[in-house]
């Protein structure tokens, strides 16, 4: 009995003791294993921010970027209207140039003298606005027919088509439209009388979308106008 009775005096002293150090040492992991979490979630945080800052520098160089293109839009625009006299309409969905580009009368050839303005049509196109798709408008003067001016307009389109693919345009985001001697720039002005040349014409319209330089459309013509004759 006594030894028994000194065991467990043994047993009750030990066992607190015993029941400390598990204590100590699921503690110990707990708090090893608490760091570790920690530390993982630093480290993912870090990255996190990291990843965050590359992003918004991105954004930062992409909107210079654009203010950048958006500048040198306004400049090769400017440059258009002083050098060649265009005329620049920013519309809703679409941009419309009136970039002085005539022809004798009768006649639907690309003049020399205009192929300076087409080459910088060119160079502005295939600079801001790479696929957009342009609408190449022709036109007449009044004298002949309703019909043989539609056909003569569309003529004239189209060489003026033919002379932008020549400077690197794609074919197929330019389409031809004659519109005759509809919308006429000088009423009555035919064959050589003052104004005429100015009848006889082509603007471009370009489809502009949310990702182009500028967003533009292009506008429904005030006066009435026959039905053209239209083709790619």
């Amino acid at each position: 009995m006594g030894i028994s009775v000194r065991k467990l005096v043994v047993l009750g002293l030990v066992a607190p003791f015993m029941a400390a150090c598990v204590k100590s040492s699921t503690y110990h992991k707990d708090l090893a294993q608490t760091r570790s979490m920690l530390a993982d979630e630093k480290a993912s945080r870090a990255a996190a921010d990291s990843a965050q800052n590359a992003d918004v520098a991105g954004v930062k160089t992409d909107v210079q970027g654009l203010k950048t293109d958006v500048q040198g839009l306004k400049s090769d625009l400017q440059n258009l209207r002083t050098e060649f006299g265009a005329k620049i309409t920013a519309l809703e969905s679409a941009i419309q140039f009136d970039v002085p580009v005539n022809f004798a009368f009768n006649d639907a050839a690309v003049r020399d003298q205009d192929h300076a303005a087409l080459d910088r049509f060119a160079s502005v196109v295939n600079k801001y606005y790479p696929n957009a798709k342009i609408t190449v408008e022709g036109f007449a003067d009044p004298a002949g027919t309703k019909a043989y001016n539609l056909a003569l307009s569309k003529k004239r389109a189209t060489a003026v088509r033919d002379y932008l693919m020549g400077k690197g345009l794609p074919g197929d985001v330019l389409k031809t439209v004659g519109y005759g001697k509809s919308r006429l720039v000088v009423p009555a002005a035919s064959k050589d009388d003052p104004g005429a040349e100015q009848n006889r014409r082509v603007t471009f319209v370009i489809e502009t979308k949310s990702d182009n330089a500028v967003g533009t459309a292009k506008t429904t013509a005030s006066v009435a106008t026959p039905s053209p004759v239209a083709g790619n």
